[in-house]
């Protein structure tokens, strides 16, 4: 059977777990459907025990990114959960996104259609902010001072031809890092706003911020 994602929603499951489990997630979701994956290291930032919203403190963490469509990706985060437990306190944390539309993969054909998404009103929303790296610590600050309780921290490297400098004649590109931050819905606006405020956004060069919302959660809890 074809598996195709045409005039259907897909969603993009997020699970970030302890270092080495990465591909044991990507294995077992594949057993219930999933295509396929992608692994990013990250380090965990979290310092507030209030609510571990990444569940996380200074730790070597994976993230697996996968696509999938929605029907698919519930169930998917569902096994998960119960295989791997993030209903318990430091299993890790599972959430899903929605994707307008996809293209560069056989697994899925999707086409944007915005006026007929259907409309969410999600409790949470992921906010990302990729800066130049040793700027991620002050971004997880400032998210903190406005209410978050932690992150998650990515390398990544950028490509911007204003960003690149030049060694031995060798043209490099500047390291990013990327932070990742699930938000409340009602704090989301206040924690973008600092961040962007400390990391002086507003200038050219200094960094972006996204928000998406997060349809599905698992691992969330309150101590």
């Amino acid at each position: 059977m074809q598996n195709t994602a045409e005039n259907h929603e897909i969603e993009l499951i997020c699970v970030i777990v302890n270092f080495g489990l990465g591909s044991d997630i990507i294995k077992f979701a594949k057993q219930h459907g999933i295509t396929g994956g992608t692994i990013f290291l990250g380090k965990g930032t979290i310092k507030n025990t209030i609510l571990e919203f990444f569940d996380i403190a200074e730790t070597r963490k994976e993230i697996v990114l996968m696509g999938a469509e929605a029907a698919t990706a519930h169930t998917v985060m569902e096994e998960l959960n119960k295989k791997f437990k993030f209903y318990k306190p430091h299993h890790g944390i599972a959430f899903s996104t929605s994707i307008t539309g996809i293209l560069g993969t056989k697994s899925f054909t999707s086409k944007i259609d915005n006026e007929n998404r259907e409309v969410k009103n999600p409790m949470y929303n992921i906010i990302m902010a990729i800066v130049d790296k040793g700027k991620a610590e002050e971004v997880i600050e400032a998210a903190q001072e406005a209410g978050s309780r932690g992150g998650t921290i990515i390398n990544a490297r950028g490509s911007g031809i204003h960003e690149t400098s030049k060694l031995f004649s060798m043209e490099i590109e500047p390291e990013k890092e990327i932070v990742m931050v699930i938000s409340e819905k009602s704090l989301t606006e206040t924690i973008a706003k600092s961040i962007s405020e400390k990391l002086h956004m507003s200038e050219p060069g200094n960094g972006i911020i996204f928000i998406q919302d997060v349809i599905r959660t698992y691992g969330l809890y309150d101590n």
